[in-house]
């Protein structure tokens, strides 16, 4: 007989859902999710989204085609039809840190992989993927979940910008920092056009894009891009106490982020499937000293990954030598 403990009898006894249950059902819809990691908070009727990619900190093919069967078993299972008896409220994503880095952006490895073999389907299949993430958190998962991008925290770089943009709400913890680096090698990230314009005018997105230009956490507020900032390690106590305090009129909420998105839903759509197209057309356009700059800046990532988890076991190892023994 398997165990319960109090909370789980609760939300079996109120929805007829356990944690395993919750899980179960998603993970049958969608079968294997490599690099994401779902685990269901029965109390506050959300699944925490994991991201964790690898080998190294950017959205790889695997994990967005992850992202995406979790954001449709959601929908398919406990969509708009069945909500009034979904377990799930809330879709909150983290990201699994690697020293102080959140995300590097798109996989440039993959593309080049993929330049190199003539590969056009799979360019356009990684762009699908990348605006069909946006969308489904743009739009609650089709009226099913509000969706809530957990405290990127360190570097966030060009595209791994958009995806947390893309939810319902995004919040940042006060070490965090932005940039599009892109345009500096003639490159741009595939839905950022779309997404910051969303938030801020096209002007100020344009500068965003173009400048490659580094903005804090509070800057980035400031303009318009961030809903909220929060200290250091209080991302996950601020989304549940958001959540918690909105379970109660979570369906005036979802309706509300819904009709503002709905209002431009078809255009916003149209226009992540243009700049995909135009993604892919670009970087199958791409010149030998081109591809040759794209080479370096994975080189470059790999160096400042090594040098940034170098630095965090240093700073870790001073941590532990200055903290007293205990003894029992």
């Amino acid at each position: 007989m398997t165990a319960f403990s109090f909370n789980q009898k609760v939300a079996i006894a109120l929805d007829g859902y356990s944690d395993q249950d919750v899980i179960g059902q998603i993970k049958a819809k969608t079968g294997q999710t490599p690099q994401i990691e779902l685990r269901y908070e029965a109390e506050i009727k959300t699944v925490w989204l994991t991201l964790a990619p690898e080998p190294r900190p950017v959205f790889t093919f695997e994990l967005l085609a992850s992202v995406n069967k979790v954001q449709r078993a959601i929908h398919d299972l406990w969509g708009p039809e069945a909500h009034t008896k979904s377990p799930i409220r809330f879709l909150a994503y983290l990201h699994k840190q690697v020293g102080p880095i959140s995300t590097l952006g798109g996989d440039i490895e993959f593309y080049l992989d993929c330049i190199a073999r003539g590969d056009r389907a799979g360019l356009d299949e990684y762009a699908r993927l990348s605006i069909a993430g946006i969308i489904w958190n743009d739009s609650c998962l089709r009226g099913s979940a509000i969706t809530i991008a957990s405290a990127p925290r360190g570097v966030v770089l060009g595209g791994g910008i958009d995806a947390p943009r893309s939810c319902n709400v995004m919040i940042a913890e006060r070490s965090a920092s932005f940039s599009y680096p892109e345009v500096k090698f003639n490159h741009f990230p595939i839905g950022a056009v779309a997404v910051l314009s969303r938030h801020v005018a096209p002007r100020a997105a344009h500068e965003i894009l173009s400048a490659g230009k580094e903005y804090s956490a509070e800057e980035f507020a400031r303009i318009g891009v961030l809903d909220a900032i929060v200290g250091e390690g209080e991302s996950d106590a601020w989304v549940r106490r958001y959540i918690t305090e909105n379970l109660k009129t979570h369906a005036a909420q979802l309706a509300l982020f819904q009709a503002f998105s709905s209002r431009v839903a078809h255009s916003f759509e149209e226009e992540l499937d243009n700049l995909a197209k135009r993604w892919t057309d670009h970087m199958m356009r791409l010149t030998p000293v081109e591809i040759s700059q794209l080479q370096k800046i994975v080189i470059a990532q790999d160096h400042f990954l090594s040098r940034s988890l170098r630095e965090a076991e240093r700073s870790r190892q001073k941590s532990q030598t200055a903290q007293p023994e205990t003894r029992f």
